[in-house]
């Protein structure tokens, strides 16, 4: 099997079209220096997890923030890299596959070459596995050629999504010491990352001279935090759903006779659900952070389903399409602890087939309850970290199960006069995760693979390669680096029955902000989505002409930009400390005080433990 990674493609006239598109590069990655600004120590968002991360990573914790630098900025305690002598750099696919990811490793490999032609790059062919095994291959003009702007990871494939282990941390310490390698970068989303934080911290405590380096890629969109504005994947998932979706709306518009449920991907967050309605348009989304947040049963869940479908009748239309998060399941509280007690009894060595007489008595008569084919999916063996097989198990056709049965005791009673409810389920799943990626998709990949060298280059253990003022164009972009150890949190949870809780700092799956603009976006227009069919088809993707360059809505209504804003605070502050400087008058030294005080007041207050919320 390994014969056939990295192997020529054939290309459609499509494909083809695509593979000689050149993505741009930000005027602060171009050129052959590389200048990089290291300021103040980063630190935690969350100061109740400080010390436990801090503990954790003792070697890794508190390290600055990075800016890579256009060559007309004038920062006189830049470090300019002008000397680029050859090194070895390994580069592994960890995690679902997700479009762009190949673009990632084009545009890593094009910066090692343009800094100096002697440069390696190896792949690690199965993923982390293949790194265990040391299993490569070089990554060469004529290997990436058909891999350009394409979607998949088959250039080198990918298997298990973790490197954990004491066993395995060793078996990737030996790999990168046996090859040679000055530097591992590893694409991935929230667990992989996770990962490769732990791995950094390794390293540098082993005194290995490989430097990690993390990539934001993950078709989930759950990998964000104050540095990190959007993941790489996310914003093809989104356009090709939307347009499915669409399809859809259409077809339910035409018939005027069904109701689609439609199941989207999103464990532990509902950030595609959330992007494809503001896209699409459907009659309903129902978020797992909405349904967490109510605590919502999912009796709860059908009667506002169902009193939708009513409203709608009363309207005289008899058909809709809702969307549903993959995640949903496990955000009802009742399935949740259902699934704890089922995965708990699993982890005790009980055969499904003796499940049932084993839960507690709530946990039974709920599980009596359920239709047999979401038993059965409820049984399934949980993943390794612990939550439920969420893509095999078909939510939407509970639900829609639920809301039928409803909807015919309501039309029995006489409470409902609409036609008889008819539902069609639908899985996007799989669809859209090897598409051809989307022109920002593209051009974001490639430029994340530059900021890797550039990252090295400096000599950075890890950090991830971050890049913020996405929404505008690429030749605005501000690009840069932060350590993995500062996006992570220290939750508290009980693994199972019985368990003592513990504290493990990871980056976790950032939720939907139910108080930011997106959200707020999708409230203000619930009502009219509801009931006028106001049906939006944003087409198949586009490269070139009108829609190419449209970019997520989710990404271009938050005000974000992070690290630019970290810049204008630290330009502020040093001409604070032009102005009030040993001479200067009273008036002006007083005025500084007294501002200084209350902004330190100010912000002492907002940054205690007791006050911080993170956005994310």
């Amino acid at each position: 099997m390994d014969a056939d990674y990295g192997i020529a493609r054939e290309l459609s006239d499509l494909q083809k079209l695509r593979s000689h598109y050149h993505p741009e590069l930000p005027p602060c990655l171009q050129g052959t220096t590389v200048r990089v600004e290291l300021r103040d120590a980063t630190t935690a968002a969350d100061p109740s997890g400080e010390h436990t991360i801090k503990r954790f990573f003792p070697h890794t914790y508190g390290q600055p923030l990075a800016h890579f630098l256009r060559a007309t900025a004038k920062v006189p305690d830049a470090q300019i890299i002008t000397e680029h002598p050859a090194i070895r750099v390994g580069v592994l696919f960890c995690g679902r596959q997700s479009p762009g990811g190949h673009n990632v490793i084009w545009g890593l490999h094009d910066a090692l070459k343009v800094h100096n032609p002697n440069n390696i790059l190896l792949g690690f062919l199965g993923g982390s596995e293949g790194l265990f095994a040391q299993k490569t291959l070089e990554i060469t003009d004529d290997v990436l050629a058909t891999y350009k702007n394409q979607g998949g990871y088959d250039m080198l494939g990918r298997t298990k999504d973790q490197i954990r282990t004491t066993e395995q941390v060793n078996a990737a310490m030996a790999a990168c010491k046996a090859l040679k390698l000055d530097g591992l970068v590893i694409i991935g989303g929230v667990t992989s990352n996770t990962d490769a934080a732990h791995l950094a911290e390794k390293f540098a405590e082993t005194k290995c001279p490989t430097k990690v380096v993390g990539v934001p890629v993950t078709l989930n969109g759950d990998l964000k935090n104050q540095f990190v504005e959007a993941n790489v994947g996310f914003d093809t998932i989104c356009k090709v759903n939307s347009q499915l979706i669409s399809n859809v709306c259409t077809d339910a518009l035409s018939a005027e006779k069904y109701y689609y449920f439609i199941r989207l991907m999103g464990r532990k967050a509902s950030h595609v659900a959330l992007e494809c309605t503001l896209q699409s348009h459907p009659n309903m989304v129902i978020l797992g952070e909405e349904v967490a947040a109510s605590k919502l049963t999912i009796f709860d869940i059908t009667q506002q389903i169902c009193d939708a479908v009513q409203a709608r009748a009363e309207h005289d239309k008899n058909h809709g399409v809702i969307l549903l998060p993959e995640g949903l399941i496990e955000s009802i509280p009742e399935i949740y602890a259902l699934l704890q007690e089922i995965h708990g009894l699993l982890r005790q060595g009980v055969s499904a087939d003796n499940i049932s007489s084993q839960l507690s008595p709530w946990a039974s008569a709920l599980f009596e309850f359920l239709p047999h084919f979401i038993r059965k999916q409820l049984l399934l063996h949980p993943e390794s970290d612990d939550s439920a097989q969420l893509s095999q198990i078909e939510t939407e056709k509970l639900i829609a199960h639920l809301v039928e049965t409803e909807m015919n005791k309501r039309l029995k009673e006489g409470t409902y006069k609409g036609k008889k409810f008819n539902a069609i389920c639908h899985f996007f799943g799989y669809q859209a995760r090897g598409s051809l990626p989307s022109k920002f998709d593209c051009d974001y990949a490639y430029v994340l693979g530059h900021v890797c060298y550039h990252i090295l280059a400096a000599g950075l253990n890890g950090y991830m390669a971050t890049i913020t003022n996405l929404k505008n164009p690429a030749n605005k972009w501000h690009c840069g680096a932060a350590p993995i150890s500062a996006m992570m949190t220290v939750k508290r949870y009980g693994r199972g029955p019985g368990k003592a809780s513990i504290g493990v700092p990871a980056l976790h799956p950032a939720t939907v902000d139910l108080r930011g603009k997106s959200y707020e976006l999708l409230s203000q227009n619930a009502t009219k989505f509801l009931l006028d069919d106001v049906y939006r088809n944003p087409g198949p993707l586009q490269f070139d002409g009108p829609g190419a360059d449209a970019k997520a809505v989710t990404l271009c209504v938050e005000d974000q930009d992070y690290i630019g804003r970290i810049k204008k605070l630290q330009e502020y502050l040093d001409k604070v400390r032009t102005i009030v400087k040993p001479g200067c008058s009273q008036d002006v030294l007083k005025a500084a005080l007294s501002a200084m005080a209350s902004v330190t007041d100010i912000l002492s207050v907002i940054s205690s433990p007791s006050s911080v919320s993170t956005p994310f």
